[in-house]
């Protein structure tokens, strides 16, 4: 038996036991990423701040909110984010256009909405709202979303609705990873294949047209595909980064020795932190990055299908979204970083400095976590049922009651 069998055997065999891979890959992520945001931002922070530990002071408060936030979610039952669902998406509605009023304004952008100690980020709460409205209306007219085309087009128009106000801020990266996350939920619950195509080249047009609307989105297109062209402007953020990969090799500088960060590499902690984990730990630390974000993707999906067999579909429908969100914002961050995608501005999870995006991160895989919890309670209470004696319907209906446990 494998190493990973022998784990998961002995997981799944204990009380509430949780997903102790899915916890692995979050809790290397957060570490590794405290310590590379310590280590990008020691010489700006000691430059605009006189504390080289400013910003690694500030990540790790943000870290300790985001294990608090994911306690208190593992808290909350699932059947409470399914009442509150539209509650939650116009809540959230309400958020991006406030942003829009009352937003704090940085390199052109107003995305942030200042709370004092920290600036919220909307963008990062509409996404959860999203994935949770969106896996209440799919449970409650999957018939009407997998065989008409009102029923699929219905949540397609409220999620676009989110993205325009996303465009205003203008948030281009955020809207492509809510829509990309709003289409594949709707694959998942089963919608027919040669809708979602029909409609997914109508997406793909509407995001060209997007990309091409405004000059700067021109110009960051060309920037990347001749980056060297233009390598002390439009190029620059691009061209810096690919330095960094090329130094790092394959077993990096070493921590700490990185050059690009050194004033080189604009946004070296937050956007691209991962051209600087690149450069100080190679290949090697790089490629183990992208490992541990396909394991966490893979874990969620898991905890997702399996409260799928057991008939929570709306756990399961949050699960998916979940896994979609980490999984399109992780590989934009990583894509734009390695030079395969425009540059744009948006976090990588768990590893990136930002509070919003830690916080909702940490939001994010409690919720994961509660279903995962919630599925495992209710198979526990259906086998139990089952060695008293009691039917299948018996034992199916016991573990139903018992699933929130």
């Amino acid at each position: 038996m494998s190493f990973y069998a022998r784990w998961e055997k002995r997981l799944s065999t204990r009380e509430h036991a949780l997903d102790g891979w899915l916890i692995l890959a979050a809790a290397v992520l957060v570490s590794l990423g405290w310590i590379m945001v310590t280590s990008a931002s020691s010489e700006i922070a000691s430059s605009l701040t006189g504390n080289p530990y400013y910003y690694s002071i500030r990540h790790g408060i943000y870290v300790l909110l985001g294990l608090l936030c994911a306690l208190v979610t593992m808290r909350v039952p699932m059947s409470w984010w399914r009442g509150n669902g539209p509650t939650l998406f116009l809540g959230a509605l309400i958020l991006l256009a406030a942003v829009l009023i009352v937003g704090r304004e940085v390199n052109g952008a107003r995305r942030w909405i200042p709370l004092g100690v920290i600036n919220l980020q909307a963008s990062e709460v509409a996404k959860i709202c999203m994935v949770v409205y969106l896996a209440g209306y799919l449970v409650r007219h999957l018939e009407r979303v997998r065989f008409t085309w009102w029923g699929f087009i219905a949540p397609l128009g409220l999620v676009a609705g989110m993205g325009a106000l996303l465009i205003l801020e203008p948030d281009y990266g955020a809207t492509v990873v809510i829509l990309a996350t709003c289409m594949g939920m709707l694959l998942l619950a089963g919608v027919a294949l040669w809708r979602f195509l029909l409609l997914s080249c109508g997406v793909v047009a509407l995001g060209v047209f997007g990309a091409l609307a405004e000059p700067y989105r021109i110009q960051r297109i060309t920037s990347y595909l001749d980056p060297w062209a233009n390598q002390f402007d439009s190029g620059y953020q691009l061209t810096q980064a690919l330095i960094a990969f090329g130094r790092g090799g394959w077993s990096g500088m070493g921590l700490g020795n990185s050059v690009q960060k050194l004033f080189y590499l604009p946004e070296a902690h937050t956007d691209f932190v991962y051209s600087v984990l690149a450069e100080e730990l190679g290949l090697i630390g790089a490629v183990g990055v992208v490992l541990l974000f396909a394991l966490l993707v893979f874990r969620a999906f898991k905890i997702g299908r399996t409260a799928e067999l057991t008939g929570r579909l709306f756990s399961a429908y949050v699960c998916y979204g979940m896994a979609l969100i980490f999984g399109a914002q992780a590989f934009i961050n990583l894509a734009v970083n390695t030079g395969l995608l425009p540059t744009k501005g948006l976090t990588l999870p768990l590893l990136s400095y930002g509070g919003s995006s830690m916080l909702i991160s940490g939001v994010m895989v409690g919720l994961l976590l509660r279903v995962d919890g919630e599925t495992r309670a209710y198979r526990q209470s259906a086998q139990r049922a089952r060695r008293q004696g009691y039917s299948e319907a018996q034992s199916e209906e016991i573990g139903l009651q018992g699933r929130e446990a």
